[in-house]
C-alpha cells in the first residue's frame, strides 16, 4: 500500500518554490496519498493540487486561539496539523525547512507518526549563524527525526556538521518537469549580441551585482543584452539588495540594454528563457550566512531547455551542472573569473551543441521529477519498514 503523507509548510505556495508543487503533484500521480497542511495559500491558479488543507479556512475563534497559544509558547506546533493528520490517519509528517520540522516535533509526538524533514538553505546556514539557539533546537530535531533530506551532497555535509547522524541524512534531488520543458539547443553567433538571462529574487545570496560586473567586462568585447526576472520582497535586506543591483547597473553602462521584468509566472519565465543564449547564476554566501544550501532550481530548468549555464562554485551548484560545465564555474564574488568563464564559452561557440546535450542528459537522469518522486516514495517506505 502507498503511504499516507502530510506535507507541512506555512504557505502554499510562493512563486519561487515550484519544487514543492512538483513533489506533491508527482507523488499524487504515483498513488501516494499526499496532503498539504498550511496556514495560508496564494498562487493557487498556478499551484493547485488535491488535498490542500488550509488553517485560514478554520473558524476565526480557532485561528485566534491557536495563534495565541503559539505566541505565548504554550506549544509550538499548529494544532490544525494534528487535527487533519488524525482525520486521515497519517503515517508520515514531511516538514519542509528545518525550522518547520522543529516546530512540528510536538505534533509528531502526539501522532506517533514518522517524521521526514527537508532542508533547503536558509535553515541550514543563516538560522544557526544568526541565532545560535537553533543549534540546540536542531540537536533535538535530529535526535527524533526519522530522515533528513538534502538537495545535494554539500548541503548534506552541512547538516551533518550541525549534529545530525550520518545515517539519517540522504540526498534527494529536486525534480523538474523535464517532459514539459522543450529542449531547444542555443547557439550564439559572433555577429550578434549575447543575450543573457538572470532569474532570481533580489537577495544578497543570489550575487546579482557580481553577475552584472562580469557582464560589464564581457560587454567591452561582445555587446551584451541582459534580462533580469525577479524583484525585491518587503524585507529591508531585500530592498537594500535591489538598491545595490540598480546602482551596479547604473555604473556598468548596461542599463540601457537591460530589461527588468520583475517577478513572472513560472511559465512566463520559461517562455522568456528560450529568447536567450546564456543563463548566469553568481550565487554567494551572504554576510548573514544565508546560502542557496543546495542549488537554485532555475539552473536545473535552464539546462533542461538547452541553454548553457555559467555560475559560481557555490554550495551544490557544481553537483547540479556536472563535469561538463565545471570549466564554466567561477569562485564566489569574483566578477573577473566569472567574465573569463563567459568569454571561454563564447570562444568555444562551435561546441555548444554537445555541451547543452550533456546538460539535458544530466537533468533527465538526476533531476526528472518523476524519478525523484519515485525516490521520495522509497524514502517513505524505508522508514515505515523500519518500525
Amino acid at each position: 500500500m502507498m503511504p499516507k503523507v502530510i506535507h507541512s509548510f506555512p504557505l502554499w505556495l510562493p512563486q519561487t518554490q515550484t519544487w514543492m508543487y512538483n513533489q506533491v503533484k508527482q507523488l499524487q500521480r504515483l498513488g501516494v496519498e499526499a496532503h498539504v497542511v498550511c496556514e495560508r495559500t496564494e498562487n493557487l491558479d498556478q499551484f493547485a493540487v488535491a488535498n490542500i488543507h488550509c488553517f485560514e479556512n478554520e473558524p476565526l475563534f480557532r485561528q485566534v486561539w491557536d495563534k495565541g497559544l503559539r505566541k505565548l509558547r504554550v506549544r509550538r506546533h499548529l494544532n490544525y496539523l494534528v487535527k487533519i493528520s488524525r482525520k486521515i490517519d497519517t503515517q508520515i509528517i514531511h516538514s519542509h525547512f528545518g525550522n518547520v520540522g522543529w516546530a512540528n516535533l510536538g505534533a509528531v509526538r502526539k501522532l506517533k507518526a514518522k517524521h521526514v524533514v527537508t532542508f533547503y538553505g536558509l535553515d541550514v546556514n543563516k538560522l544557526p549563524i544568526q541565532y545560535p539557539a537553533w543549534r540546540g533546537r536542531y540537536r533535538k530535531l535530529f535526535a527524533e527525526v526519522d530522515r533528513v533530506l538534502c538537495e545535494g551532497s554539500h548541503m548534506a555535509s552541512c547538516v551533518v556538521k550541525l549534529g545530525c547522524p550520518d545515517h539519517k541524512v540522504k540526498v534527494q534531488h529536486l525534480g523538474v518537469d523535464v517532459d514539459d520543458i522543450s529542449f531547444q539547443p542555443r547557439q550564439w553567433q559572433p555577429d550578434e549580441p549575447l543575450r543573457v538571462l538572470i532569474a532570481a529574487s533580489f537577495r544578497e545570496k543570489k550575487g546579482i551585482p557580481y553577475a552584472i560586473e562580469a557582464l560589464q567586462i564581457v560587454d567591452r568585447e561582445v555587446p551584451v543584452t541582459l534580462t533580469i526576472i525577479g524583484d525585491a520582497g518587503q524585507e529591508l535586506e531585500s530592498q537594500e539588495e535591489k538598491a545595490r543591483i540598480l546602482a551596479t547597473l547604473d555604473r556598468s553602462g548596461l542599463k540601457a540594454s537591460t530589461r527588468l521584468l520583475g517577478y513572472q509566472t513560472h511559465q512566463s519565465m520559461l517562455k522568456e528563457a528560450y529568447k536567450h543564449h546564456l543563463f548566469l547564476q553568481a550565487s554567494i554566501t551572504a554576510q548573514d550566512g544565508d546560502t542557496e544550501g543546495g542549488a537554485p532550481v532555475g539552473i536545473i530548468e535552464m539546462l533542461a531547455t538547452g541553454m548553457p549555464v555559467v555560475a559560481s562554485t557555490h554550495c551544490d551548484i557544481p553537483e547540479v551542472v556536472g563535469p561538463a560545465f565545471a570549466h564554466l564555474l567561477a569562485p564566489e564574488r569574483d566578477a573577473v573569473e566569472l567574465a573569463k568563464c563567459i568569454q571561454s564559452l563564447l570562444e568555444a561557440a562551435d561546441n555548444w551543441s554537445s555541451l547543452v546535450q550533456e546538460g539535458r542528459k544530466r537533468i533527465e537522469k538526476e533531476y526528472h521529477q518523476i524519478k525523484q518522486a519515485e525516490r521520495l516514495t522509497e524514502h517513505y517506505n524505508e522508514i515505515l519498514c523500519n518500525e
